[in-house]
């Protein structure tokens, strides 16, 4: 859209103050750990654009909270990387650059927020090259130590950490299948034909650059095959987070113009592993009570 159409959307510029009172009405407060996700121009003209919104979430969560994205890495290389002609292998594994946290730009197409908040002064980057996320705050550290290697969504990683301290997850005119956190739940459940995939990638190791293996669940094609449970043209993690909606998890406001919603991280994730492992597995009921 362009400028006057983006303004008439929101009523006019979209400040930060505008956010900030939006985000505390929806439920955003002090000492938060909030991890969000958000389509810039469903909040219509925001007047100074990524800076004026990661301003105005730090205004709501203060001192005492933090900020989480997901960053991933823009020039990570294809899983399909090993299956490439072996002369293309060694002129990528000669020359490609290793991944650096603080200098690999996050991937493009997760939307400018995220590149932003990683370039924020204080902010911190995990060290994982396809499945990375950076944080800024009080708990930005603790979030992104370490991150595990190998199972990079399961137990240990960031996503686990943010369900386990209590935070949040933000969608900010987003849309529900971009709910990353679901890929924790993936991670955890148990259901016949969970995909994994093995790919390699260039890091560095005490300042020196070094190529390592690493398994994941698919978070690509998907972890599991839902074409049983999810309509045809469907995206499965928007029908997760749609029956997680119906099941009266998480809050819905608006934020400038766009559609919000907020979740309890680890609530959220509760519903996802059942979800899947009644939907896919003969799991319980997703009450999103239990557990």
């Amino acid at each position: 859209m362009d400028e006057m159409s983006l303004l008439r959307l929101s009523g006019g510029p979209v400040t930060r103050s505008r956010i900030a009172r939006d985000l505390a009405a929806l439920g955003v407060g002090e000492g938060d750990v909030v991890m969000f996700h958000t389509r810039l121009s469903a909040l219509g003209y925001v007047t100074g654009g990524p800076q004026t919104v990661i301003g105005a979430l730090l205004d709501v969560v203060g001192s005492r909270g933090t900020l989480m994205v997901t960053t991933g890495w823009n020039d990570a290389l294809p899983y399909e990387f090993l299956s490439w002609p072996q002369q293309w292998q060694d002129a990528v594994r000669a020359e490609h650059p290793a991944f650096d946290p603080a200098r690999s730009e996050a991937c493009h197409d997760y939307g400018r927020l995220p590149e932003a908040l990683r370039c924020w002064p204080g902010a911190v980057r995990s060290r994982h090259p396809d499945a990375s996320f950076a944080a800024l705050g009080a708990a930005a550290d603790a979030l992104m130590a370490e991150h595990p290697w190998d199972d990079p969504h399961g137990p240990g990683s960031p996503l686990a950490r943010l369900a386990e301290c209590g935070g949040r997850v933000l969608l900010l005119g987003a849309p529900l299948d971009s709910m990353t956190l679901l890929h924790h739940a993936e991670a955890l459940a148990e259901a016949p034909g969970k995909r994994f995939v093995e790919y390699e990638q260039p890091v560095l190791e005490n300042g020196r650059r070094v190529w390592r293996r690493f398994r994941d669940i698919d978070s690509d094609e998907g972890a599991f095959d839902y074409s049983g449970a999810v309509p045809a043209g469907r995206w499965p993690f928007e029908v997760i987070v749609q029956d997680m909606l119906a099941a009266g998890l998480g809050r819905r406001g608006t934020v400038g113009a766009a559609e919000s919603y907020l979740f309890e991280a680890a609530p959220a994730v509760r519903f996802g592993v059942r979800w899947i492992e009644e939907k896919l597995g003969g799991g319980r009921a997703p009450d999103g009570r239990r557990g």
